[in-house]
């Protein structure tokens, strides 16, 4: 009998850690585009909210990328405009050599 009642007071916790670490996270689309392109300028790498069950990271500089990877420009929805260039994003290139990536 206890174990179904741990397993509930487990699912309740974890949901509540789900749910604050969300909460945490500012919403993108609740920000004015230059609020947000602020906030990455001040803190240099900011995970936002960008939809109902979406994240993402904006950086601002290659500092807050792995050293085979470039900086992309990274739109998402705020409040005043529907695609905001917030800041970049860290991917790998498509093309890793030759003109179109590094050597």
């Amino acid at each position: 009998m206890r174990k179904p009642a741990l397993f509930l007071t487990t699912l309740a916790c974890a949901s509540a850690i789900a749910l604050s670490a969300a909460a945490a996270r500012p919403d993108l689309r609740q920000m004015s585009c230059a609020a947000a392109q602020e906030m990455v300028r001040q803190h240099g790498a900011v995970v936002f909210t960008t939809g109902q069950y979406t994240y993402s990271k904006f950086v601002s500089n290659l500092r807050y990328c792995d050293s085979r990877e470039m900086l992309f420009t990274q739109y998402g929805p705020t409040r005043d405009v529907k695609k905001c260039p917030v800041a970049y994003e860290c991917r790998e290139p498509l093309f890793p050599f030759g003109p179109f990536g590094r050597d």
